[in-house]
């Protein structure tokens, strides 16, 4: 089954040339079940990118996926056009009285800044908060999941001396996960980011597991099975050339930073870099939307009871 988007999404056009299968609201209009409701609360400046990376991910399932585009209420975005904002995006006042089966939470370049100083800090938590009751499964990604994991457990994030910007080896953790089916015994996962969430600090927290851990760069993936959420710190959902992008970016406008480590083929940029973590980004998100399936309300009224 697709993924159901608007037909004149970027996304529509990008996912159908890379053979990813989708739908407009009419042709699934014509399909008698129920799709699930998956909202990603995108939280980057450069909306369309994510929204193409996150799509791709999820419409990969055999499920049919509508997938809604949610973003803060006050927040304007300098990034992204307003055209684009206004006609596919919904402010989260406006969808707070829906239900979800399955929300994304992006995140945010905004790292250098406590959690406290965000200008819209104060709706995200209640975002956090409606997840509990009108979302089945929420997924926070990067600074979205250190900032769940905070509110919900008040685990700190730590800044670093150096930016951990690369590719590295992941161990699976915990292979009878459902959401690790299909994983090797380790793995290759996009990392870019200041901060860093500690492990000795999730193991005091009662009834948080790591699924996914670096020796490295620390721990990735961690399930919260009490918020029905999951965090991950890393960038599964990177394109091939996202890390290239940012380190281009960076060195164009001066600001210190090192070539992304096991990225480049023998670390030099001047070379194609290569996607090692494709297959294992979709056997992750696959296993979310698949877990979400088995186990979500068909009611949808009855999501969060």
């Amino acid at each position: 089954m697709p993924i159901k988007i608007p037909a004149d999404l970027p996304a529509y056009d990008v996912l159908t040339n890379e053979g990813v299968m989708v739908m407009s609201p009419d042709q699934a209009a014509r399909q008698d079940i129920r799709p699930l409701r998956i909202g990603l609360l995108n939280l980057m400046p450069k909306k369309i990118q994510t929204e193409n990376q996150f799509a791709r991910l999820i419409g990969a399932t055999p499920l049919q996926i509508e997938l809604s585009l949610i973003r803060m209420t006050e927040h304007q975005t300098r990034n992204t056009a307003a055209e684009h904002m206004a006609e596919f995006y919904r402010p989260f006042q406006d969808i707070k009285n829906e239900r979800f089966d399955g929300l994304i939470i992006t995140g945010a370049p905004i790292e250098h800044l406590a959690f406290e100083d965000v200008t819209y800090w104060d709706e995200l938590c209640e975002v956090f908060d409606w997840t509990q009751t009108h979302v089945h499964s929420t997924f926070g990604v990067c600074w979205g999941g250190m900032a769940m994991i905070n509110y919900f457990h008040g685990v700190q994030k730590h800044m670093l001396e150096r930016k951990a910007f690369g590719c590295f080896r992941h161990q699976n953790m915990d292979q009878a996960s459902p959401y690790l089916r299909g994983f090797s015994d380790d793995c290759v996962i996009p990392v870019s980011r200041w901060t860093e969430m500690r492990q000795g600090e999730i193991d005091e927290r009662p009834g948080l597991t790591t699924l996914l851990g670096s020796p490295e760069v620390g721990p990735c993936l961690v399930q919260d099975p009490s918020h029905r959420a999951l965090y991950i710190f890393n960038h599964f959902e990177y394109d091939s050339d996202t890390l290239k992008q940012e380190y281009d970016r960076d060195v164009a406008s001066g600001t210190p930073i090192n070539v992304p480590i096991n990225y480049y083929p023998e670390n030099d940029p001047s070379r194609q870099p290569q996607n090692r973590w494709r297959s294992h980004a979709h056997l992750l998100y696959g296993n979310w939307i698949n877990d979400i399936y088995q186990s979500t309300p068909f009611d949808l009224a009855r999501i969060g009871q």
